[in-house]
């Protein structure tokens, strides 16, 4: 028997549960109606990235960027991309280090942007850099095989 996949939304942070075989592209959270796949990766506070990492099932790519960073702000494209290629069985979200000072300094992150992959509450890998989209890709692919979790 396959199990529900477990989404949080990005939205309001609310555990949904996904069943396997279920169009993913119309999921809608079930407290707020946000969709819980949008293919755009999106900013999070530090209570939804714990969320996220802790309660979701799926592995969560987090992208630590700042406003101020050039490199950042180059490869958001790039991540945005990236995030239409890999959701639904990837979720991609960003985490601002300049609002979220607290999880950039817990999570150890020493330059920006840096992405850090968690699987089942774990860091799996991490990086550091601007990378462009396939890069993007296939860095993920190479540490979680896309349509597994």
């Amino acid at each position: 028997m396959t199990q529900d996949n477990l989404v949080v939304c990005t939205k309001c942070g609310v555990v949904n549960r996904l069943p396997p075989g279920r169009n993913s592209a119309d999921a809608k959270c079930g407290k707020c109606g946000a969709l819980l796949f949008s293919g755009l990766p999106q900013d999070i506070d530090a209570a939804n990235f714990d969320r996220q990492v802790g309660r979701g099932s799926l592995p969560v790519l987090v992208d630590v960027w700042a406003p101020w960073c050039g490199p950042c702000k180059m490869m958001a494209p790039a991540y945005e991309a990236a995030a239409k290629t890999l959701e639904p069985h990837i979720r991609l979200v960003k985490l601002n280090s300049d609002k979220e000072q607290a999880v950039a300094a817990r999570l150890a992150v020493r330059g920006i942007p840096t992405m850090i992959l968690f699987h089942r509450q774990h860091e799996i890998a991490r990086i550091s850099g601007a990378m462009g989209t396939s890069q993007i890709v296939n860095w993920v692919r190479s540490h979680v095989p896309t349509g597994g979790n």
